[in-house]
């Protein structure tokens, strides 16, 4: 009697306890899905998050600021150097004007050759008296050392001087020194 007596209350025990662990596992579902406690987790992973998050934004709005500085410079720099095609034309005059006061110098050392011939014979100059042809051709007409900077323009003022040269031998221009 005592094994049909388990077996029959085995199926009811069986039942019960399916029942009531069904029961618990639904109210564990509800609970942990509770719309309040997902709240508690958001906050939670909001408030862990968060200062990482505005450190971020901080150093992306940097960049940004720094790019846009960047970018100001380099079109700055293009307007530059695009202004900088404009002004072979004034480079060129600039060179003309070169070529004339040295054309110019050269023939104020001939003349004052000349007229020194002259003068010393005669003796009309005191010692420490010189003329302007002197004063003038005691200028040293050799220019300084270039920065950096204007290296560029003087390769182009002397590419433009070698073409002038090529040309002069083909043409009637300003005599050079040479």
């Amino acid at each position: 009697m005592t094994t049909s007596a388990q077996s029959s209350t085995d199926p009811e025990l069986e039942q019960k306890v399916k029942r009531s662990t069904q029961k618990i596992s639904e109210n564990v579902h509800i609970f942990a899905n509770e719309p309040s406690l997902a709240l508690y987790r958001l906050q939670e992973h909001i408030r862990k998050s968060m200062p990482q998050l505005v450190e971020k934004r901080l150093e992306i709005n940097n960049v940004k600021q720094d790019l846009h500085g960047k970018c100001y410079d380099v079109e700055y720099a293009v307007n530059a150097v695009k202004s900088t095609h404009g002004c072979g034309q004034h480079f060129q005059n600039i060179q003309d004007l070169l070529k004339n006061a040295m054309f110019i110098k050269q023939q104020l050392t001939y003349e004052e050759s000349r007229k020194s011939g002259t003068a010393t014979m005669r003796n009309e100059r005191k010692p420490n008296q010189q003329s302007m042809y002197q004063r003038l051709s005691s200028l040293s007409l050799e220019l300084p050392d270039l920065p950096d900077a204007l290296r560029p323009v003087a390769s182009v003022l002397s590419a433009s001087s070698f073409d002038s040269r090529h040309n002069q031998s083909s043409g009637n221009q300003i005599p050079d020194k040479n």
